[in-house]
């Protein structure tokens, strides 16, 4: 297990909790169990070795294909938003199946990259991509959809399809679409609405830039040091979901919002760790080159999430439903970044497993004349 990681993981679930019992209190227990679970999960996925992982991965993304076209005839939605469905209810419990299927498109990219090879498989690769992507569309879920490209475009860098291969890629996929792009903002037009102004909702609760502007209005009361989960709270639509971070701030104020960042920086810090560690293993074989991919593409996953969830905090985006990892409120994203911290743990030990004798003497020595 990586030290740092598990720290970064501890931190995130404690100021997690820390906000919701600022936001909402009486769902603090039960956030609480579940962070106790998700930290089991970890550890459990953690002892897979990425060999066994990317030998699931097409069955694990086939089986988030089909759960994402059941959302499509069976699937929940909100009362404020006709027509969306985006959950699952499985044994009374609301499951999002696109949380899952961004992990198993990793899962899939990894174990095709690895397996095959890049060369003269970009197309492919841009089908699995497409088809994941095209499903949460369709949903529709477009913040969601977007990071999910996103994911498959950083999993196809990180396998080492080259810049110029992918940047083409992107523009013919992008001019493809643009005929789709008027229709599909007429079918759905709370997405434009988002982007031009707020809403007000029949009973009151507020969103959009009015939500944004209550985030900051929590940060600024939460001055340095925050003023605890018992002050004073005002009661508006995703405090402890996708605004959690203006609650941790109003809690734990600037020390607490930078601690955040910290955490997700140790996650870029642990993967990026591992792919410079695979490429002293010669030759590298197909489980290490797979178990690179995967650290990269499960830190993209989290900590991309995180980017987005803070920039709409922070006004640059609008609002797009897109929760903050392992802090927010909510049972399918916090599994999935559980599971997708295990992958990290699980790719860190396989390389060093593999590293040449010499490269760790050569790590010892350099850490003890260092000291």
């Amino acid at each position: 297990m990586s030290l740092q990681l598990l720290i970064a993981q501890v931190l995130l679930l404690l100021l997690g909790s820390l906000g919701i019992s600022a936001a909402a209190p009486d769902l603090i227990v039960k956030h609480g169990l579940r962070a106790l679970l998700a930290v089991a999960l970890t550890f459990a996925v953690a002892r897979i070795r990425p060999r066994t992982l990317l030998k699931w991965g097409t069955n694990v993304w086939i089986v988030a294909l089909v759960l994402l076209v059941l959302v499509l005839f069976i699937g929940q939605g909100s009362q404020d938003s006709p027509g969306v469905r985006r959950w699952l209810s499985i044994a009374g419990q609301e499951f999002q199946p696109s949380e899952f299927a961004k992990l198993a498109l990793v899962l899939q990219l990894a174990s095709f990259f690895s397996r095959r090879g890049v060369q003269n498989k970009l197309l492919s690769a841009t089908g699995m991509i497409i088809a994941t992507t095209a499903l949460v569309i369709f949903e529709p879920d477009l913040g969601t959809s977007v990071l999910t490209f996103g994911l498959g475009i950083i999993v196809m860098y990180a396998a080492g399809v080259r810049l110029f291969n992918i940047g083409g890629l992107v523009l013919a996929l992008g001019l493809f679409s643009l005929p789709f792009v008027n229709s599909y903002l007429e079918s759905h037009p709370y997405i434009l609405k988002r982007w031009t102004g707020h809403q007000v909702r029949d009973d009151g609760v507020v969103t959009g830039l009015d939500q944004i502007g209550m985030a900051h209005r929590d940060l600024n009361y939460g001055g340095w040091w925050g003023q605890g989960p018992d002050g004073p709270r005002w009661e508006y639509f995703a405090a402890h979901t996708d605004m959690v971070v203006a609650a941790v701030g109003f809690s734990s104020g600037l020390l607490g919002v930078l601690t955040l960042l910290f955490a997700y920086w140790l996650i870029v810090s642990t993967a990026l760790q591992v792919a410079q560690l695979a490429t002293r293993i010669r030759p590298m074989s197909a489980e290490i080159h797979g178990a690179s991919i995967l650290a990269i593409g499960c830190m993209f996953l989290v900590v991309g999430q995180a980017f987005v969830n803070l920039a709409v905090a922070a006004g640059l985006f609008p609002v797009t439903g897109v929760p903050l990892p392992l802090v927010s409120y909510g049972f399918s994203s916090m599994l999935t970044m559980s599971v997708a911290l295990g992958i990290i743990h699980s790719a860190m030990r396989e390389v060093r497993r593999q590293l040449p004798v010499e490269v760790k003497m050569d790590d010892f020595v350099g850490a003890a004349a260092d000291d």
